[in-house]
């Protein structure tokens, strides 16, 4: 085997090895979901809506990004150390991440709907963006108080 075959073949696995990583939440667009969804919720119902998706969002963001760090180090692990641990790759994004962006895109069709309704935007939840900020501020404390 020559050296631009094997350099070939060394660029193609390592580029199928990275596509069957977890993507960061950070990176993962939403689905576009019509505001008109929405348009027989009462205000109240808009922001009830509003708040259980974003903590929903928030939830799955926790957990995408878990998968997607543990992903990186199995990578790293493999590549540097051990590569049977290649295999132990999920193989990229599941459920978790369709379901994320869909989320991703209900709370900005409920946000659309809050606009057109005029709803105050202090009676709206925070935004899972806000919450999820929260919640790593929280644990960046956390860790601060443990040290």
């Amino acid at each position: 085997m020559n050296n631009s075959s094997l350099r070939f073949l060394l660029v193609t696995l390592v580029v199928l090895l990275l596509s069957g990583c977890a993507t960061n939440p950070d990176k993962i667009g939403a689905s576009y979901v019509s505001p008109l969804m929405y348009k027989s919720f009462t205000d109240e119902q808009v922001i009830m809506e509003m708040n259980h998706v974003g903590r929903r969002t928030s939830e799955l963001y926790a957990q995408l990004k878990k998968e997607a760090k543990a992903d990186k180090w199995q990578m790293g692990i493999g590549l540097l150390i051990f590569w049977p641990t290649l295999f132990a790759l999920e193989g990229g994004d599941g459920v978790e991440a369709q379901e994320y962006a869909r989320l991703k895109g209900e709370y900005e069709a409920l946000r659309q709907s809050a606009v057109s309704r005029s709803i105050s935007i202090t009676d709206l939840p925070p935004s899972p963006e806000a919450i999820v900020k929260e919640a790593e501020e929280k644990a960046k404390k956390e860790a601060k108080k443990t040290k």
